[in-house]
């Protein structure tokens, strides 16, 4: 009772609407499905590759080359006035391509010239032979020779290995590097093209929240009554259990108060019947114990004198006066009382679904209105009439690629880079097939004027070189400097200034370009922005309607404000109320008989007068034992008829005990179990009911104002939760519309993209081509140097000169006849 009561108190001080929403669960995540995925322009970004070291070298040799900025005043006389551009102008720009371009002129004549002579004196015999003379620093100077053209070979097979890596990976990045130009034109222009078609499928997914609100709304009624009966459950049963309990604390004191009352009767009647009967069975018991004839009767004379009766239930308190007060209760059903008030909290569930019925058909019908709302999403987006600018220009210059493309992969196969590389390598294989077999010549020779096939054989081979490279540096050293015409301008004019933004800059600034290629106009972006402007706000993901001109300004987030959409919603929740919690659990009937069990009197009752008086038995002197002496005594009697007495007197005694004493002591027996529910009862009586009454009446009054509580908290966090299904499908709205839909993202990336294949795929392997191919050709000249003068070596020697210290020549020497000839 106690720990019910501490339970009840609780309740009462910590009302159960204080309690926080349940956490969102995972299911509260709302998934949008991705509308236009298939319409993104590919981000390219730079690939590391093996040769980046070699890039780096000719970017830094074309720094070097060309240390002039962007030449604004020269690109804005081009652009404006072609006819105004004078020529050293363009030579002052270009000197260091024009200091280049005098060297290769120079190699262009110098090289097939020296060749041209260098025939000449062979067909004269007087250069390229064979030595005249042996001397003893001949061995150091061939190695020396040997040397110095394993190193220039060994550069030379080098750089032709890179230019026919970075040959081809031209060929493999031009085709799919330039195709990727009009793709990704095309690409653009559809994702402008289908922003409309884009806007409408994101709006078509608010059908994602509004099915989740209209499931949820079809469940909130039962889930607010189970919500109100689940927190108030453990009030409102304690106190129907502490009602209950007085109920029956009146029922079972009513009924051990009347059977007190019967039993005191009964005892009190059966008391005066038994006095007289006891009286003269103990006349008779003494008279007979006196007898002289009696043997041994003298030692339970003193017990047979004390023969009288013991309790006196005459004397207890009556509770006739608390019985009438209590007469005629309880006169109301305690117990259907009891159901009732059950019954009509157990219905909270179905009777919130009941009032609740029709603000849910409002929300629903509200729902309807919201989605008409956010179609004016798509019906108010301003880019349908304002792209066209956009996607023309794209067309046109999509248009324009496509000639431009198709002579490109005319060009583009390189076969004569591959022919000259090939070149390249045959006179690297001369080289290294006529030294190891000069070589191989020199080491089986005997004698230095002896005629060796194979080291005959290793300088015809060094001479076929170097006969390649009289004939082909010209085509070479062409092939080169055109190469790097047009790719070192790529890099130091476009690339570099493209990575520096320094092109922004210059297309920005008004005046360098003609009319007819004003980019603000022709694609229609704001007169107040630039490109530089536009493609760092697309870069920063900004939406096309905020780069674009547009007749008024277009401001989405306030076209995404929550509330525009969510506030009749939020009003007809927060306007509902109704009650829920009107449960009457103590009628006035009920009240009243429980105010009458507290009045009665029931603990005024002395019952310790009871108890002290049950303490005491209903005979003094136990009537069992002393009929079990006169027993005794009569088995000891010598004359028959004092025997035969105490038989009678002892038979007597047993019927009194079975008759009449025992049915006392059980009336007894059953006064006790009433004395002792009444007598625990009496002490708590008036605190019991005095709390019954106040605490249903407490829960009675409180149970509205707690189920009101609780109907506001749980409408408020439904209210939260769907409302964060609106902002979440808005925040979806502006995140897609600026992003992906209607995102100038793509613009900037595209931008990038032509960035990277034009410089990075195309013009780094370009000028890693021309880079190395130059490499070989100038290197082709000490190549020549070192293959003539070791091709000497080579050969034998006309007249052998023996180095002595006298440095006579041998009068017997005759040369030896030999059928070779130069």
């Amino acid at each position: 009772m106690q720990a019910a009561g501490l339970l009840l108190t609780w309740v009462l001080l910590h009302p159960a609407g204080t309690q926080q929403c349940h956490p969102s669960s995972p299911g509260s995540i709302l998934r949008f499905t991705d509308t236009h995925a298939e319409i993104r322009v590919p981000a390219l970004h730079r690939v590391a590759s093996s040769l980046d070291p070699l890039y780096s070298l000719v970017r830094h040799y074309l720094d070097l080359i060309q240390q002039n900025p962007l030449p604004t005043e020269l690109l804005r006389a081009a652009l404006n006035d072609p006819s105004s551009v004078r020529t050293s102008q363009v030579v002052q720009y270009e000197l260091g391509y024009v200091i280049c371009a005098a060297v290769a002129l120079l190699f262009t004549v110098a090289v097939p010239v020296a060749g041209l002579c260098f025939c000449y004196c062979r067909s004269q015999q007087r250069c390229g032979g064979r030595l005249r003379a042996h001397r003893r620093s001949l061995g150091c100077r061939r190695r020396c020779l040997l040397i110095c053209l394993s190193i220039t070979s060994l550069i030379i097979l080098t750089s032709a290995i890179c230019a026919l890596v970075t040959n081809q990976r031209v060929k493999e990045q031009m085709e799919p590097g330039l195709g990727a130009v009009p793709d990704t034109l095309r690409t653009l222009r559809q994702h402008i093209d289908n922003v409309p078609q884009g806007v409408q499928m994101v709006v078509d997914q608010f059908e994602v929240p509004r099915q989740r609100i209209i499931s949820d709304l079809a469940g909130v009624s039962r889930s607010v009554g189970l919500s109100i009966h689940a927190q108030l459950k453990a009030m409102t049963y304690t106190a129907l259990a502490d009602l209950q309990d007085r109920a029956g604390d009146l029922q079972t004191s009513l009924h051990h108060l009347q059977i007190l009352d019967k039993t005191v009767r009964v005892l009190t009647a059966a008391r005066a019947e038994l006095e007289p009967v006891l009286r003269e069975r103990r006349q008779r018991v003494v008279a007979l114990l006196d007898d002289p004839r009696c043997t041994s009767c003298a030692s339970i004379l003193g017990r047979a004198q004390s023969l009288e009766l013991g309790a006196d239930y005459s004397k207890v308190p009556s509770v006739e006066k608390v019985l009438k007060t209590l007469a005629g209760l309880p006169r109301s059903d305690f117990a259907e009382m009891i159901r009732q008030g059950n019954g009509t909290f157990n219905s909270i569930p179905e009777l919130a679904v009941e009032r609740m019925a029709q603000v849910i058909q409002e929300l629903r019908e509200e729902m309807t209105q919201v989605s008409e709302k956010v179609q004016s999403i798509a019906d108010g987006f301003p880019l349908p009439d304002y792209t066209w600018h956009v996607s023309e220009a794209l067309l046109k210059a999509e248009n324009r690629t496509q000639p431009f493309l198709r002579e490109v992969e005319r060009f583009e196969r390189w076969i004569t880079g591959m022919a000259l590389c090939s070149i390249i390598l045959l006179i690297t294989a001369c080289n290294v097939v006529g030294m190891a077999l000069g070589a191989y010549g020199l080491s089986k020779r005997e004698d230095p004027s002896d005629y060796e096939c194979r080291g005959e054989a290793g300088a015809k081979f060094l001479m076929v070189g170097v006969g390649l490279g009289f004939l082909f540096s010209w085509l070479l050293i062409l092939l080169v400097f055109a190469t790097f015409l047009v790719g070192g301008n790529i890099q130091t004019l476009v690339c570099r200034n493209w990575v520096n933004q320094e092109i922004y800059k210059f297309i920005d600034t008004p005046g360098n370009l003609p009319p007819s290629m004003n980019l603000t106009r022709q694609l229609n972006l704001r007169r107040d922005s630039n490109l530089s402007t536009t493609y760092r706000e697309c870069k920063s993901g900004a939406g096309l309607w905020e780069v674009l001109q547009l007749e008024k300004s277009y401001d989405l987030d306030e076209h995404l404000k929550t509330p525009k959409y969510t506030a009749n919603f939020q009003k007809r929740l927060g306007d509902f109320t109704t009650h829920l919690g009107d449960v009457r659990l103590l009628r006035s009937e009920g009240r009243q008989d429980l105010e009458t069990f507290a009045r009665s009197g029931v603990d005024e009752v002395d019952y310790r007068r009871f108890q002290e008086e049950m303490k005491i038995p209903v005979v003094q002197t136990s009537l069992p034992g002393l009929a079990r002496s006169l027993e005794g005594l009569q088995k000891m009697q010598r004359n028959g008829t004092v025997a035969g007495r105490l038989a009678t007197e002892a038979q007597a005694l047993w019927q009194i005990q079975n008759s009449t004493v025992q049915t006392q002591e059980a009336l007894v027996v059953k006064l006790g179990e009433s004395i002792r529910f009444l007598s625990q009862l009496a002490p708590h009586l008036q605190e019991r009911v005095k709390t019954t009454l106040a605490t249903t009446a407490s829960v009675e009054a409180q149970l509205p104002l707690q189920a009101q509580q609780i109907l506001r908290q749980e409408i408020g966090c439904f209210t939260r939760k769907e409302l964060r299904y609106f902002a979440q499908y808005l925040h979806w709205v502006g995140h897609t519309l600026r992003e992906d839909v209607a995102s100038c993202q793509p613009l900037a990336t595209a931008l990038d993209n032509g960035r990277v294949i034009l410089c990075d795929r195309i013009a780094d392997p370009w000028n890693a081509f021309w880079f190395s191919l130059g490499c070989c050709t100038f290197f082709l000249i000490p190549n020549i140097i070192f293959a003539i003068r070791l091709t000497k070596h080579f050969r034998p020697i006309r007249n052998r000169l023996i180095s002595t210290g006298s440095e006579e020549t041998c009068p017997f020497h005759i040369p030896r006849v030999t059928a070779l000839k130069l």
